[in-house]
């Protein structure tokens, strides 16, 4: 397939007729990027850490990889050789699954660790483990308890460490989520997206992402279940610099009121069993309902990063046309698989670069 690029000084634009030729109906295309992103060799355990061409990068990537392998059938083996060691302390449906077909889809071996194979700083260091897991593997994905383990893995690996979830942070999810609403939508500048519910580690991704792509972020959280204040400061900083609106509120009516995007997440995360009876009763009237979406805007639509509860969204919304819940479910494969293939390889995407 030949793709006829016009070159002009500041950007690279697409014909419709390319558009249509790599079927990327949901794709609107956009510049090229004036300098190549080379992630190769970079540990992912915070978004806070990548630039806005860096996140759009990985997006990108992961774009071009879904429409080879999934609407081309091409056969990819670029992590042929190539293994990853998956530690997992805390159980995953999306993280395992994504990580593991993604990874053998591209030719590489998986090596799933539970809390049963290997106990991180207690009958072997964090600093002996990232040592060991090195010279056996090509990358890490650590789904972990403590953002201090990812941390100290780092310290000590000489490959990358992907932060498959920690407390303080999910940043694969939030690769994910943008991938689909830039699929929905066309684009991603000038988005709002209102997030109401739990202050936590999905969040606190979001905060460190939103303004770097364009889009505004209004966050409702009951009293007492607020974000991170540091993580508060840096996204205030960030909305700043790059001319977005972030707003920080209890009323989850206000937070809705003009959202593209609603989202949520479980008020009660792992670990947080014993406090249930008191988050329902604290997260009353947060429950995203048809209602809450009236005073979105006509095009809303809704995310949530699973597994749900009825008590965060009812099943009208939920199971709506306007639920992208189980595309962004898929979507964590195919981001997952842009983001290990840009930490492990020279690959550049083969498809134009799309509208962020």
């Amino acid at each position: 397939m030949t793709t006829k690029i016009l070159a002009m000084k500041n950007s690279v634009f697409y014909g419709l007729k390319t558009l249509q030729s790599v079927h990327a109906r949901h794709f609107s295309i956009g510049t090229l990027a004036l300098c190549p992103v080379n992630l190769k060799g970079r540990s992912f355990l915070t978004l806070k850490d990548f630039s806005s061409d860096e996140i759009k990068h990985l997006l990108w990537v992961s774009g071009d990889l879904k429409h080879r392998i999934k609407h081309e059938k091409q056969y990819l083996p670029l992590l042929q050789g190539k293994s990853i060691a998956m530690i997992f302390e805390k159980r995953s449906t999306r993280t395992r699954m994504s990580t593991e077909t993604g990874f053998s889809l591209l030719g590489g071996h998986p090596c799933f660790l539970t809390s049963q194979d290997i106990h991180l700083g207690v009958n072997e260091s964090s600093t002996d483990t990232a040592r060991v897991l090195s010279g056996l593997s090509d990358i890490v994905l650590a789904r972990v308890n403590s953002h201090t383990t990812l941390e100290e893995l780092v310290k000590d690996a000489s490959i990358p460490i992907i932060n498959g979830l920690s407390d303080l942070y999910h940043p694969i999810q939030i690769l994910a989520d943008f991938l689909t609403l830039q699929e929905h939508y066309g684009s991603l500048s000038g988005l709002t997206i209102s997030w109401i519910g739990d202050g936590n580690n999905v969040l606190h991704s979001f905060m460190m992402t939103a303004a770097k792509l364009g889009v505004h972020l209004r966050v409702a959280t009951p009293k007492g279940y607020d974000p991170d204040s540091s993580i508060i400061q840096e996204a205030q900083r960030l909305s700043k610099q790059h001319g977005t609106q972030f707003l920080l509120t209890s009323d989850p009516v206000e937070a809705a009121r003009g959202s593209n995007v609603l989202v949520t997440d479980t008020w009660v995360s792992m670990g947080q069993e014993e406090e249930k009876k008191q988050r329902i009763k604290d997260f009353l009237g947060y429950q995203i309902t048809m209602q809450t979406g009236s005073v979105a805007k006509p095009d809303w639509t809704f995310l949530h990063c699973l597994p749900r509860k009825q008590e965060e969204v009812d099943d009208q919304v939920f199971y709506s046309s306007r639920s992208l819940v189980f595309p962004e479910a898929e979507n964590r494969k195919w981001t997952i698989m842009g983001l290990m293939v840009s930490l492990l390889t020279d690959y550049s995407p083969q498809i134009p670069m799309p509208r962020f």
